[in-house]
């Protein structure tokens, strides 16, 4: 007599549990706090919307002297933003000579992050 079986035992199925449970404990340290890479990477981005804007506004301005915003302060950047510098963030108010570059500091106000930015006066 010949017995026709299908399906798992039930060893089988306790053992792939063991090894996803192995696994999974292994993986999860790597994505518990993904905030710190969060926030770094959020102050990069806001870090590059600045210096955009700075390139472009100076492009602008020294093509016509009408089109954009001056910019004499680091603080001034927001102005040639679309929607200004953005929520959580703080630039220092350094002040800028026509035609130069000066780094300004771009503080993140949660977590006390910085960074510099090329802001040029124009």
């Amino acid at each position: 007599m010949q017995v026709n079986q299908k399906g798992f035992t039930l060893i089988e199925l306790v053992m792939v549990i063991v090894i996803l449970g192995i696994l999974a404990a292994t993986a999860l340290p790597k994505f518990v706090d993904l905030s710190t890479e969060a926030n770094a990477a959020a102050l990069k981005g806001v870090k590059g919307a600045i210096e955009s804007a700075s390139v472009i506004n100076y492009g602008a301005r020294k093509a016509n002297i009408l089109k954009g915003v001056p910019i004499t302060n680091c603080t001034d950047i927001a102005n040639a933003m679309q929607g200004g510098l953005t929520t959580g963030y703080t630039i220092t108010a350094a002040a800028i000579v026509v035609d130069t570059t000066v780094n300004c500091t771009l503080t993140q106000t949660s977590g006390g992050a910085t960074i510099t930015a090329a802001v040029t006066g124009v």
